[in-house]
């Protein structure tokens, strides 16, 4: 079962049994897969690697806005916007370790023959896909100038 699959089955799952946080936080991610489907030049299907991306997007606004939330004090918004992260956060792979992402990297760099932070466009756009919903874009980007530069 793909992503899109198992957001509509827990869709309806939350529908049936009242969980309105959670149907919210859900249909909000269809909302988004649906727009990534319907896009010109799409084939009307969402790839689990671009919906790990997505659901990576959905949870970052998430907790930027939960942060906003908490230093102005409005306790209501920050709950809502922390239960819906915890349901985007549930369909996201366990992050990786800082150690394994590093190494997936210096992998992507052998295999691209990359040897210097000229090469860093070729070694991020492969990281990136190979990294998808495991760790986050900063610190993928750090660790490969870390690596590229010799450090």
């Amino acid at each position: 079962m793909n992503l899109t699959e198992k957001i509509n089955n827990d869709i309806k799952e939350a529908m049936k049994s009242g969980d309105k946080d959670r149907l919210m936080a859900l249909r909000d991610i269809k909302s988004k897969l649906l727009i990534e489907m319907t896009k010109e030049g799409g084939d009307g299907k969402v790839d689990d690697s671009v919906g790990l991306g997505i659901l990576n997007k959905l949870l970052k606004q998430r907790n930027e806005s939960a942060d906003i939330y908490r230093t102005q004090g409005r306790e209501d918004l920050l709950n809502d916007e922390l239960k819906q992260a915890t349901v985007i956060q549930s369909y996201l792979p366990e992050p990786l370790s800082e150690e394994k992402i590093a190494e997936v990297i210096r992998a992507v760099v052998s295999e691209t023959g990359s040897s210097s932070i000229a090469d860093m466009g070729k070694v991020m756009g492969l990281a990136t896909k190979k990294l998808a919903g495991q760790a986050d874009g900063k610190i993928v980007s750090e660790w490969v100038k870390k690596i590229l530069s010799g450090s």
